[in-house]
């Protein structure tokens, strides 16, 4: 699979800063955003929650394939959409679950493809494909899949609701923890507007020490204990305490996210190719 991949990095956004946003559509605005639902397979933004004046109030959710990108003159995210497409999406309750028959459901209204449907990031893409070319999607031709991901693909097909998905603004507040002890909780998330791959967690040490906000990659989460509430890490609390510190009122650029995977030893996620973003852990 080609990469397609453009040179210059893409820009890693807040959660909270887009909170708020507007969304637009080719007609007039839709809404603003109220929440995202992430993938914790992943770490990806699946859906965008958008909040609607027009329809009532209604809530509704909208997916990363049908943006154009973020507009440059404003808090305004642009989607391929009308008013009337939103209109007549399908209903979600956004206190419940969200059910696999739900996504279908949107998938097809909205004609993008399933993001089940294939072992990269976005199915048979490593990005939500219309963001690069222009909305318009080529013929889609189904990529041959190993058996382990095929039989998820088909038991996620199968299954009530989508068990992966978890709403930001839950999983703001979570404890961190580090391989020896607590590190403190979960401040925020940096998003790869790209991708819309959640790549960092922000993280507010100062219930274990009083230092400076410090990132941590979503590539070294070990698990999560939903019940607990806490996101567990592969690293220690000296090397955090000694880590590159991250300045949440700035913009994280890649030769300080080149320092930060340089001082834990790790690969950067810019250097793999797209085959290595699979959406599940290795099988044990």
């Amino acid at each position: 699979m080609p990469r397609n991949e453009p040179a210059a990095a893409p820009m890693l956004r807040r959660f909270k800063d887009i909170r708020d946003f507007a969304i637009g559509a080719t007609d007039g605005e839709v809404g603003t955003i109220d929440d995202v639902y992430l993938d914790d397979a992943s770490w990806t933004v699946r859906y965008l929650v958008v909040s609607t004046g027009w329809l009532s109030g209604r809530q509704v959710l909208l997916a990363p394939p049908v943006l154009r990108g973020f507009s440059e003159t404003g808090r305004r995210l642009d989607t391929s959409l009308t008013r009337r497409q939103v209109e007549d999406s399908p209903s979600i309750d956004t206190a419940r679950p969200v059910s696999r028959q739900q996504e279908i459901a949107l998938q097809s209204h909205y004609g993008y493809e399933p993001f089940w449907g294939g072992p990269l990031r976005w199915g048979p893409y490593a990005y939500p494909y219309p963001l690069l070319h222009g909305g318009v999607l080529p013929p889609w031709n189904p990529p041959r899949h190993g058996d382990r991901v095929a039989e998820e693909i088909e038991a996620r097909e199968r299954q009530g609701y989508d068990e992966h998905l978890r709403s930001a603004r839950e999983v703001s507040g979570y404890g961190i923890r580090a391989t020896d002890g607590d590190l403190g909780h979960v401040e925020d998330f940096l998003i790869d507007e790209r991708e819309w791959a959640i790549r960092y967690l922000i993280v507010d040490p100062r219930s274990w020490w009083p230092g400076p906000h410090v990132i941590i990659a979503t590539d070294w989460i070990t698990g999560v204990s939903w019940d607990d509430s806490v996101v567990s890490v592969g690293v220690t609390r000296n090397q955090v305490r000694n880590a590159p510190t991250y300045e949440p009122s700035g913009s994280l650029q890649r030769d300080e996210e080149e320092r930060l995977y340089a001082h834990y030893r790790r690969p950067g996620y810019w250097d793999r190719r797209p085959e290595a973003w699979t959406r599940y852990p290795p099988a044990a």
